[in-house]
């Protein structure tokens, strides 16, 4: 079951940024507010799918979204997928609860986006805190998402990727039985269909939370050992382990 709120109307939009959230209150209006600064003159809309959240989630969400999409049901991708079901833009930006962008993201990432071929574009992304390993673990993932790309297996985390909102439909969106690297699973499989981007000419900015609360090297090696069985086809790492290790964290 499936409830939308329209907060406001606006004529079509180009780009609509879609943001899965359960219980983001602490986050969310940082993100919301880093995409009113966009210096896009391009109307974009902004969507809030939420899983039912029971903090304040939703009353900030009201202040700045333009559709708030309601479900009792649980899950990432079926946050991005409920959220796209609704979105009248004819690109989707999908974008994590706790990841801001840069002023001049949106307008880089629709340059590219547009083009004919390109069917992922995503941003480097740099941590919220200053900690010199967190940096340096975000500044490996963005190695790691630009090899991967060059060896045509395109890994991109899905706390920002922007598609062609045919290209989405095209592939079935993401696969919902997935709890975890449901995103790597996505750019794979978009990324046989036309080219995956990472550009250099913007930035986004993310919450490590997950790290801090599950300690640096604990955290980069839970993250690794999670990868290396998604690699393996480990179907449980995806499901029943996904669900133990992966819970939300507040």
């Amino acid at each position: 079951m499936e409830k939308l709120i329209r907060v406001r109307r606006k004529k079509k939009p180009v780009i609509s940024i879609v943001i899965p959230t359960f219980n983001e209150e602490k986050y969310l209006e940082e993100t919301l507010l880093s995409l009113k600064w966009q210096n896009f003159s391009l109307p974009y809309e902004i969507i809030v799918s939420d899983s039912n959240s029971k903090d304040r989630t939703i009353e900030i969400a009201k202040k700045y979204v333009d559709k708030i999409v309601i479900t009792d049901r649980k899950g990432i991708a079926v946050g991005r997928n409920l959220g796209a079901k609704y979105a009248e833009g004819e690109y989707i930006l999908f974008l994590d609860a706790d990841t801001m962008l840069l002023p001049n993201a949106l307008k880089e990432i629709y340059k590219e986006i547009k083009k004919r071929g390109v069917s992922l574009v995503s941003l480097p992304v740099l941590p919220s805190v200053f900690d010199i390993t967190l940096i340096f673990y975000y500044l490996v993932y963005d190695l790691f998402s630009k090899n991967s790309i060059k060896i045509k297996k395109p890994q991109v985390a899905g706390m920002l990727m922007c598609c062609k909102k045919k290209d989405f439909e095209r592939i079935g969106g993401f696969n919902e039985e997935m709890k975890i690297v449901e995103d790597y699973d996505f750019s794979i499989r978009i990324g046989k269909i036309g080219k995956v981007k990472i550009l250099n000419s913007s930035l986004a900015i993310t919450s490590p939370r997950r790290l801090v609360k599950w300690g640096k090297l604990k955290g980069a090696t839970k993250y690794l050992l999670l990868y290396l069985g998604y690699l393996l086809g480990v179907k449980k790492i995806s499901k029943e382990i996904g669900e133990v290790v992966y819970k939300p964290v507040r």
